[in-house]
């Protein structure tokens, strides 16, 4: 199953280092029978790769959180996105039903998520900093309810993210943001 790992740039080269992205049980995004159901009126010819691409952009709302903690400060106002492929039986689906960006895709990999089961790296570009530090200034409000604050956040989403294939992780940590 493929799944969607969030993290940030400063943990993902820690990841890295020691060969282990998460232990088990890891929470991750993927094609889930709610994210199923939420778009059954799509077309049904680019139905995976939209949903697949759905999965990753609830994956990037989570990074963006992640980069809110106050462990991150000082991370590039980036986020990063993990696609790995892990076997069917390792994934907790869980609930059908919870149609709400970010959980209609969550779910639990039971194993720890290796460097060897990373397909492609999913990251921010330069451009997208000043929105991304804009939507970290705005998640409180936006948490609240506020409207204004909740559309600084979405407008993240407007910045597709950079694609590396899994042999360029060494690069791209080297080279940084």
């Amino acid at each position: 199953m493929r799944v969607y790992w969030p993290t940030t740039l400063p943990a993902l080269a820690r990841a890295a280092q020691e060969g282990r992205l998460a232990p088990g049980p890891a929470s991750v995004h993927a094609v889930t029978p709610a994210l199923r159901d939420y778009y059954a009126d799509a077309d049904p010819r680019d139905l995976e790769e939209e949903l697949e691409y759905v999965a990753m952009t609830d994956a990037a709302e989570q990074s963006l959180r992640l980069l809110a903690a106050p462990d991150a400060s000082g991370a590039a106002p980036r986020r990063v996105v993990l696609a790995l492929d892990v076997p069917d039986s390792a994934v907790d689906v869980g609930e059908r039903g919870a149609w709400t960006a970010p959980e209609r895709s969550r779910v639990q990999v039971r194993t720890a998520l290796v460097l060897d089961d990373v397909v492609s790296v999913h990251v921010d570009d330069a451009d997208a900093e000043a929105d991304v530090r804009a939507a970290l200034a705005a998640l409180p409000a936006a948490d609240a309810g506020d409207e204004d604050a909740v559309f600084t956040v979405e407008a993240c989403e407007g910045h597709e993210l950079l694609w590396y294939d899994a042999s360029e992780l060494p690069l791209l940590l080297a080279v940084g943001p």
